[in-house]
């Protein structure tokens, strides 16, 4: 039996990455063993800030889905969906911006950092500002149990939960559920240039779809300790990112616990650690780039399996929205 519905999903503007893998990507595999879990691609969250540039949200629909597939996601276990594409999602988002004040928006602690790291200042698009408006609507519509989010994200299923409340409250009817966050367990992982976060748009990422060789390549410039100069020097492992990777990925704790203690007592030089490093994330990603491949030799079987997802979210969506115009009195026909 299982045990509830999850709802998560990616923003479509490239490829996936190892702070994906990490973060959601892993676990949904799990998930969908034990939960109907909803997978979706945000293509019209991925508009707000891309509303020029359509076709890079277009062509990347294709590529997050290899992505999906490549790692394990299961259509027959698992809905992965097209976000624009259900229509009652909108239209929840439309009643609901009824609930909640600007003011409110304004001080989402998530949508601030957003907004910073992506430059806007003042300019901010309005669809921008209300996007935890619109995940609002997509955990809602598909009555979704739980949410998995890292840290960052609280303030969002926050705000949704107080949107259910006040939903249920105004219009006095139990019609929609109070998700619960499923916090990731593995901490960011920083960009290989050491930045606080992987981002496309930093270009410090090892993507689920990058060459053996140019994962060598990008191992090999990894960000580590900058005062560790000599082999025979003792070297700092907090901030470090070979060993933060280490820690994410290598499934020998031992042989990585060895390691930072020689690493810190020095001794132990930066292209031996980066090395093993190497072993690891190949070892994890050759069977991932295989099965990707072969699902790319046949775009249109991949696009199919969308087009049945998409019809499967609507309808559960639908349902969803007949009760929603019910409890609102707008039911008119």
């Amino acid at each position: 039996m299982k045990k509830g519905i999850i709802l998560t999903g990616d923003r479509p503007t490239g490829k996936l990455h190892l702070g994906h893998y990490a973060g959601s990507l892993a676990s949904r595999v799990k998930l969908q063993d034990e939960h109907r879990q909803f997978v979706m691609l945000a293509d019209a969250q991925a508009l707000t800030d891309n509303a020029e540039h359509p076709e890079k949200v277009r062509e990347n629909i294709l590529e997050v889905t290899l992505d999906y597939l490549a790692v394990g996601i299961d259509p027959k276990k698992t809905t992965i969906f097209v976000q624009s594409l259900v229509p009652s999602i909108p239209e929840l988002t439309m009643y609901f911006l009824n609930l909640v004040t600007w003011n409110r928006l304004k001080h989402n602690p998530t949508i601030k950092l957003e907004i910073q790291h992506r430059g806007f200042g003042e300019d901010v698009p309005a669809g921008f500002m209300v996007y935890p408006v619109n995940q609002a609507a997509d955990i809602t519509i598909f009555k979704a149990d739980f949410v998995p989010v890292g840290e960052d994200q609280l303030p969002i299923l926050e705000q949704t939960t107080e949107l259910v409340r006040k939903f249920n409250r105004l219009y006095k009817k139990e019609v929609l559920v109070e998700p619960k966050a499923l916090l990731s367990q593995v901490a960011r992982l920083p960009g290989i240039d050491g930045k606080a976060k992987m981002s496309k748009s930093l270009n410090n990422t090892i993507n689920l779809s990058d060459s053996a060789d140019d994962v060598a390549k990008k191992v090999k410039g990894m960000y580590t300790d900058p005062g560790h100069l000599r082999v025979e020097d003792p070297g700092k492992i907090e901030g470090n990112c070979v060993f933060i990777y280490l820690d994410a990925f290598a499934t020998d704790v031992e042989k990585v616990a060895e390691m930072k203690e020689h690493y810190q007592r020095g001794g132990l030089g930066d292209s031996v650690v980066k090395k093993y490093l190497l072993e690891v994330l190949q070892a994890l990603l050759d069977p991932i780039r295989k099965r990707r491949e072969a699902w790319a030799k046949d775009p249109g079987a991949v696009m199919e399996i969308l087009r049945k997802g998409t019809d499967v979210a609507r309808e559960a969506a639908h349902v969803t929205m007949q009760e929603v115009r019910e409890a609102m009195k707008i039911n008119y026909f």
